[in-house]
C-alpha cells in the first residue's frame, strides 16, 4: 500500500475533480446506514479479493481492522468470495487475511 500512495497522490494532482468525486463516493458509501461500516468494509474486502486488486485488499483490510472486524469475520467473508469467485479467490484470499492481520496487530514498540 505504501508503494501506491505516491502514485495515487500524483494522479490526484492530474485529475483532482475525479479523485475528489471518488473520495466523496467512498465516504458516502461507507457511512453507517442499514448496514454498519464494519459490514460494508467486509463486503468491500470480499469484492477486492474477487477483483484481484491488491491495493483495494490493503485498503479494505485496514478498514475492516479499524472497524473492529475479527479474524473469523474476515475469514468467513473470504470464504464467501471463494464460493462466488472460485480458484482466484484461493490465491487472493490469503493475501487479504495476511493484510488484515498486519493492520489488526498493533505495531511492536
Amino acid at each position: 500500500m505504501n508503494d501506491l500512495i505516491p502514485l495515487a497522490r500524483n494522479l490526484r494532482h492530474q485529475i483532482p475533480e475525479v479523485m475528489k468525486a471518488f473520495s466523496d463516493l467512498h465516504v458516502a458509501t461507507m457511512k453507517p446506514g442499514a448496514l454498519d461500516t464494519k459490514t460494508k468494509e467486509l463486503i468491500a474486502l470480499a469484492i477486492a479479493v474477487s477483483e484481484r486488486c491488491d491495493g483495494c485488499i490493503a485498503s479494505h483490510a485496514r478498514g475492516a481492522a479499524k472497524q473492529g472486524a475479527t479474524e473469523a469475520e474476515v475469514a468467513e467473508a473470504i470464504g464467501v468470495t471463494v464460493l462466488m469467485s472460485g480458484g482466484p479467490a484461493t490465491v487472493y484470499g490469503p493475501r487479504a487475511l495476511a493484510a488484515f492481520r498486519d493492520f489488526a496487530t498493533p505495531p511492536s514498540t
